[in-house]
């Protein structure tokens, strides 16, 4: 049996169709040390269906020029965490383990998941075994710095530890983008039609990839091998990760409210509408992406409407909307805070905030009812519904939540009036009719 040499956890679709076939790669060229041990965190479903599968899975890469069906085997053994953590440490503390990776999504940056981490480098400090690569690829600013001070205050009351893991292993910072909608039914069933297997833990994704990661490898040897499959070893990850969060993430967060409220299911349905694309487009350029520091920015937007229009992927608007409350501050809170503290409005992205409040009473225009996943989505449902109808009491409600929206935002009383009026025009005229009063300022992205 090949024995890994990656520890992956998280189990979800994005791993499967990004580093999962990065890993691939990489074992066709350099071997098994590239092999993946990989953990769903609580959910047994996909493990299950990969063991069924002998660890393979189908990969659906579309864009412009068409469509294929790949069989992925970089995945060599699952387990879940919440059955058998003491497989998680034993994993960790093996000597073939070089890296480990985590996307466990941003709310899963817990203590308990540092526990865990540092219970497997305590038992792997004590079979005297080199350190790890311990990279973080989830959508967290300086999401490497946050894993490592996570483990650090895991450790304090074991100083000895921390100082081995200190010196020992790295945490670099990285950032990844892909766009991975949720496996569903007709997914599955293209699949079968396409391979003849009716494969339930097959992916889709789109042609695009990149993975930025920074140059603080346990093994420097590894950053060459690393670019060999295509990944982007660098200095510094910060203005690629703001890049990402900004526009990636944050117009997605935005079209998505929009969306929901519009009854309209996925991500290439809203760009498909001229007016609701226009307003993306003006989104990224007028408010999300002014003071990035990738040099690239526009280019990468204008990239980023071309992807989200590709209707193979039928990305759910719900489904991006999940967790929407731990989104927000990491995707809009940085780029609304460079415009105010520019002296600047950020009126595109005003008209989101008033999307989000209107989000959380948990109906559309029409009427329609959707469920909300998220973790405060009890508490945002109830102010949300409270004051439905009343924007002046709405904003100043969930307008002045400090762990949404920062402390300097939740007393910026310009701001809060900017999206109180959005949220008033929304309730007396409608979305579409307040749409049309925003009116993109100089060039887009396309001319």
């Amino acid at each position: 049996m090949t024995v890994p040499g990656v520890v992956h956890l998280g189990l979800g679709a994005f791993h499967r169709a990004h580093q999962a076939l990065v890993f691939e790669t990489l074992q066709e060229r350099y071997g098994s040390q590239w092999s993946v041990y990989a953990f769903s965190m609580r959910n047994p479903a996909v493990a299950e269906q990969l063991a069924a599968n002998h660890h393979r899975y189908h990969v659906r890469v579309s864009d412009g020029s068409g469509t294929r069906w790949k069989l992925c085997t970089g995945i060599g053994q699952v387990a879940v965490v919440a059955q058998a953590p003491q497989k998680l440490v034993a994993a960790i503390a093996d000597a073939h383990t070089r890296w480990i990776t985590l996307t466990v999504t941003e709310k899963g940056y817990t203590s308990d998941l540092a526990n865990l981490l540092v219970q497997g480098l305590h038992a792997r400090c004590k079979a005297r075994h080199a350190g790890l690569t311990i990279a973080s690829c989830d959508n967290l600013h300086k999401n490497g710095d946050h894993l490592r001070a996570l483990c650090q205050a895991a450790s304090v009351d074991q100083p000895a530890l921390w100082d081995w893991i200190a010196s020992s292993c790295t945490f670099p910072n990285s950032m990844v983008d892909r766009i991975v909608p949720a496996t569903t039914p007709a997914l599955v069933q293209a699949c079968e039609q396409a391979t003849g297997l009716a494969d339930l833990a097959a992916v889709s994704t789109e042609s695009f990839w990149e993975w930025v990661l920074e140059d603080r490898l346990v093994n420097p040897d590894d950053a060459a091998v690393l670019r060999s499959a295509g990944v982007q070893v660098v200095a510094d990850v910060l203005p690629y990760e703001l890049a990402k969060l900004n526009l990636l993430n944050g117009s997605h967060s935005a079209l998505a409210c929009l969306g929901a409220l519009l009854d309209i299911e996925t991500v290439d349905q809203v760009i498909a509408q001229p007016d609701l694309s226009a307003w993306v487009e003006a989104l990224m350029l007028e408010d999300l992406g002014p003071g990035l520091t990738r040099q690239d920015w526009p280019a990468y937007a204008q990239s980023l409407l071309r992807r989200f229009a590709n209707p193979t992927l039928s990305h759910s608007v719900h489904q991006i909307c999940k967790d929407l409350s731990q989104k927000i501050p990491q995707r809009w809170q940085a780029p609304i805070l460079r415009a105010r503290r520019a002296a600047r409005m950020p009126v595109q992205l005003a008209f989101a905030a008033a999307l989000a409040i209107r989000y959380w009473q948990g109906a559309s225009e029409s009427g329609q009812t959707y469920t909300m996943e998220d973790m405060q989505a009890h508490d945002m449902h109830w102010l949300a519904k409270r004051h439905a109808g009343n924007a002046t009491e709405s904003v100043r409600t969930l307008g002045r939540l400090a762990n949404l929206w920062g402390s300097e935002l939740a007393q910026d009383e310009q701001w809060l009036e900017t999206v109180r009026g959005f949220l008033q025009s929304i309730q007396d005229h409608g979305i579409r009719q307040t749409l049309s009063q925003l009116k993109p300022v100089g060039k887009t992205l396309a001319s």
